[in-house]
């Protein structure tokens, strides 16, 4: 089937030609025709599948004809970043019909963003956190609004959003139509589904969660001292051009990219103690191929859209299966190909096969050739919590002895004289007696 067959608006298909879109996905053929009938939709779909286009198309095709200056689309993602993507590729698709869109989310000052709600751009694209910070202003009312998109409503769950998408819902007028996307239905995400969506259409092209079918899955059995070095030589093994790697935390992705460089090999890093700014700009970089590794927390595992992003790394074992998804969600998408390695040590065996069951398969077992299994254990690419912990106590209490030290020097304000003290000038006395003779 071919995008003209679902009777999009012409302006509109020719922004999809544009784009080099031949012919929708799956879920974009099952989705679009409903939401264009203006029902209310809720579409379960893996990552990667095109929910994006699937959500944005019908909205837009709606807008173009409409007049300009009030905000008739409300889209709701989880991150930072996916609320970016999404603006963009609303932008991509929209190039020739007028419509317009903006970014609203955390960790920028609020007021371009207040700009956006005072002109009345077309669609806003929000995180919930920031969308409420704007909700105190009566500027933010958004009367008009026609369309609202929840996206990635499961990861808004796992990120504790439902009780702010609960008060936005509040805020804002109901919606003539409600469009709800998600690659897993938990029993909180099915429960909302029934408050907010009326007679909705349902997609469910995956009931069970799992990757796209594009991934290559592959799992590399290491110590957990040597994934350091697994992972370069992976890098320099010649099948890998670029890479997102994923760590369990924030201080192992700064340490792995400092590793990463110091091989040889050119990385930067994404997670929540980054700026919006350094966020930003690591991620174009390595679009542009500034970097051939990014290495991210799962802040990134949605919102990350790299065409034809080849490799994904699981450094560390995520705790649970749907992350896992997401993640390798990252790379095969709009039916492309990839391939997916997670580096599973003795520890995380457990996590790990707890995913191949979540996921329905077994997963292929890897080893490198050449590389030494059993060699030395490296240092520890992060120092253990508790120990990080005690170093930070004991650096403060540091702290607060050369400071108590120095107010105890000749000189300092606690020595100073008790006139000083009590409120009398500083200033030396004046002699009663004027200058000594010889």
């Amino acid at each position: 089937m071919a995008f003209a067959a679902l009777k999009l608006h012409p302006t509109l298909l020719k922004g999809v030609d544009s784009l080099g879109f031949a012919q929708p996905t799956p879920i974009q053929t099952e989705a679009i025709p409903h939401a264009l009938e203006g029902r209310d939709l809720l579409a379960c779909a893996a990552t990667g599948s095109g929910k994006t286009a699937a959500f944005l198309l019908p909205i837009l095709h709606r807008l173009i004809d409409k007049p300009r200056g009030t905000t008739r689309g409300l889209v709701l993602a989880p991150t930072r970043e996916l609320a970016l993507q999404i603006a963009a590729d609303l932008r991509d698709l929209a190039r020739y019909t007028g419509v317009t869109a903006a970014a609203v989310y955390g960790g920028v000052k609020m007021g371009p963003q207040e700009k956006a709600f005072r002109t009345g751009v077309d669609v806003i694209v929000a995180t919930p956190g920031r969308l409420l910070d704007h909700f105190q202003y009566d500027y933010a009312r958004l009367a008009g609004l026609e369309y609202l998109v929840l996206d990635e409503a499961d990861r808004m769950l796992d990120m504790g959003f439902l009780p702010d998408i609960r008060r936005i819902l509040r805020h804002v007028p109901k919606p003539e139509q409600t469009l709800f996307f998600s690659a897993t239905m938990p029993p909180p995400i099915e429960k909302l589904t029934r408050e907010i969506l009326n007679r909705p259409a349902k997609v469910a092209l995956q009931r069970k969660a799992a990757p796209a079918a594009g991934v290559k899955q592959l799992a590399y059995p290491v110590a957990a001292s040597l994934k350091g070095a697994l992972l370069v030589e992976l890098l320099n093994s010649g099948g890998m051009e670029e890479a997102l790697v994923f760590t369990r935390t924030k201080h192992r992705a700064n340490r792995l990219a400092k590793l990463l460089n110091r091989k040889g090999i050119t990385a930067e890093r994404i997670h929540g103690n980054r700026s919006q700014t350094q966020r930003t700009k690591a991620l174009a970089g390595f679009k542009r191929g500034d970097f051939r590794v990014l290495v991210a927390t799962d802040i990134a595992a949605r919102g990350i859209d790299v065409e034809a992003l080849g490799h994904v790394v699981n450094f560390d074992v995520p705790n649970v299966a749907e992350d896992y998804i997401h993640r390798v969600g990252r790379t095969a998408r709009a039916q492309l190909t990839g391939e997916a390695f997670t580096l599973v040590s003795p520890q995380e065996q457990e996590d790990f096969t707890k995913i191949e069951r979540a996921v329905g398969s077994k997963i292929e077992r890897a080893k490198l050739d050449g590389f030494a299994y059993d060699a030395t254990a490296e240092a520890p690419l992060e120092v253990p919590r508790g120990e990080r912990i005690r170093a930070m106590q004991k650096k403060r209490a540091q702290d607060r002895a050369r400071a108590a030290a120095k107010k105890k020097k000749p000189g300092s304000s606690s020595t100073k004289s008790s006139d000083e003290n009590s409120g009398e000038s500083s200033r030396p006395r004046r002699r009663r007696y004027g200058k000594r003779r010889g």
